[in-house]
């Protein structure tokens, strides 16, 4: 009997400890909202940005360089890559540095390949953004099996293999940080992108099962995950026309530029989850827990095609 009290007794105590934690991470959270945190420097980084050959990816190495990392620009399309690489090279105003690796990130070997010349040449990578991913819009049964397999490896196993290869040296170093790109696929599912979607998902439970074993591993508070949901589509000027929005002010487009120093001001804030626009990151958390009948109105009101023609 006195053991049930005790245990009864110990049961309510940790009930209101976790209420008061909640209360106090909420009170934090919105404090945050209008308070955010102090961003940190980047001068010390080595950044490794794969898909650097272009868009986001390109951007994105301007940015670091422009900030002091020095980048290192990884694609399979070697003359872009490069193009790259010495574009933010030139940003950097002699301080920091930009270099190009042509790597096919599908392929374990070619990787872990990489990892070595970049650890023997250059140094430890702290700060890991893999832009890849590929558009494939089709209803399933008009998916090829390789359409199918090349979504996956370039959208999940790259992540795998990159995470093989370079978060040793983060460990080693009690230092890094890792950013995985998402979009509006990976949080509700899309017609005609079955297994894109599907991927995207993975994604998110690739972000959510490191931060995890990171956090349980005693590297939570020294190598940083971020996962970023990307709304609008991400395209040049040029493309613009083939967009078509019932609400454009809801979703709309963004250039790489644009979309590059959000994310950017995310990794220097250590931000675990983020969206772009910021907002959405909670109306799309709070749509999920609606029936699914209005979650099917909410998508018809909200939808959005796109002209791949």
């Amino acid at each position: 009997m006195l053991l049930r009290i005790y245990g009864l007794l110990i049961l309510t105590y940790d009930v209101v400890a976790l209420f008061f934690f909640l209360v106090t991470s909420l009170i934090e959270s919105a404090y945050h909202l209008f308070s955010p945190p102090q961003p940190k420097t980047l001068t010390k980084d080595i950044v490794l940005i794969a898909g650097a050959a272009h868009g986001l990816g390109k951007a994105l190495a301007a940015d670091f360089t422009m900030h002091g990392a020095t980048v290192i620009c990884c694609d399979i399309d070697t003359r872009c890559n490069e193009e790259s690489a010495e574009s933010a090279d030139s940003l950097g105003y002699g301080i920091a540095h930009a270099y190009a690796y042509t790597c096919d990130i599908t392929k374990r070997e070619q990787v872990m390949a990489m990892a070595a010349r970049i650890q023997k040449e250059i140094g430890t990578v702290t700060v890991i953004i893999n832009c890849c991913n590929l558009p494939s819009p089709n209803i399933i049964l008009e998916h090829t099996t390789h359409d199918a397999k090349k979504i996956f490896n370039i959208a999940v196993l790259s992540h795998l293999w990159i995470l093989q290869a370079f978060l040793p040296g983060m460990k080693k170093k009690r230092r890094g940080h890792l950013v995985m790109m998402s979009s509006l696929a990976g949080l509700s599912g899309v017609n005609e992108l079955l297994p894109l979607s599907s991927a995207q998902f993975a994604v998110q439970g690739i972000a959510e099962s490191l931060n995890e074993e990171l956090r349980f591993g005693g590297y939570g508070k020294n190598i940083k995950v971020t996962l970023v949901h990307i709304y609008p589509l991400i395209v040049p000027s040029d493309m613009a026309d083939s967009i078509q929005f019932r609400l454009p002010s809801y979703y709309g487009i963004i250039s790489p530029a644009a979309a590059s120093k959000l994310i950017l001001d995310a990794i220097k804030r250590n931000y675990l989850e983020v969206s772009i626009p910021g907002y959405l990151l909670y109306i799309g958390k709070l749509v999920r827990v609606l029936p699914r009948k209005a979650i099917f109105a909410t998508r018809e009101l909200l939808n959005t095609g796109v002209d791949f023609s």
